[in-house]
């Protein structure tokens, strides 16, 4: 898995280095594993801006403006707020892309209607935000894996089209 994650990493690098942008990531279910992907490649200085990990509901509120009554309203993992995660970080650190993800990697805190594999990534441009659902199998690590495999994926698919 690490293998697959550092090659999305590399391609990131790539692609912003071509396109000459700036990356930032609000983590939360991964706590900084997607950054930590980022910043193991060699160079990242050029492209990687900042990181934060808004674990809690009052972080995400306080570092990223996101009101706590849309928290309370839709829940952390909700596609809502993976969709101001990432536009509200992209205008916090002024970056050019954002990278943004919540969900519940377990094994505890799912239900019926989150359960645990859920996960909404949110990539952020200056133009747009697109948000994805996702369910992932596993234990909590293998969760935290692909949620960061899947983010750089979902970066690069969208970088390119720019």
């Amino acid at each position: 898995m690490w293998q697959k994650i550092n090659k999305q990493s590399e391609i990131l690098l790539d692609n912003c280095l071509e396109k000459n942008l700036t990356i930032t990531s609000a983590e939360s279910c991964t706590g900084g594993m997607i950054a930590s992907s980022i910043v193991s490649i060699s160079g990242s200085s050029a492209i990687f801006k900042s990181s934060v990990v808004t674990y809690s509901n009052d972080m995400k509120s306080k570092i990223l403006n996101i009101p706590l009554k849309l928290i309370t309203e839709n829940g952390a993992v909700s596609n809502i707020i993976a969709y101001n995660m990432a536009s509200n970080v992209l205008n916090v650190m002024n970056a050019d892309i954002s990278i943004a993800v919540t969900g519940i990697a377990g094994p505890s805190g799912g239900n019926i209607d989150k359960p645990v594999g859920l996960v909404y990534i949110g990539i952020g441009t200056k133009k747009n935000v697109v948000t994805k659902k996702y369910l992932f199998k596993g234990n909590r690590l293998r969760i935290r894996q692909e949620t960061t495999l899947e983010a750089l994926k979902l970066s690069n698919e969208i970088i390119k089209s720019l």
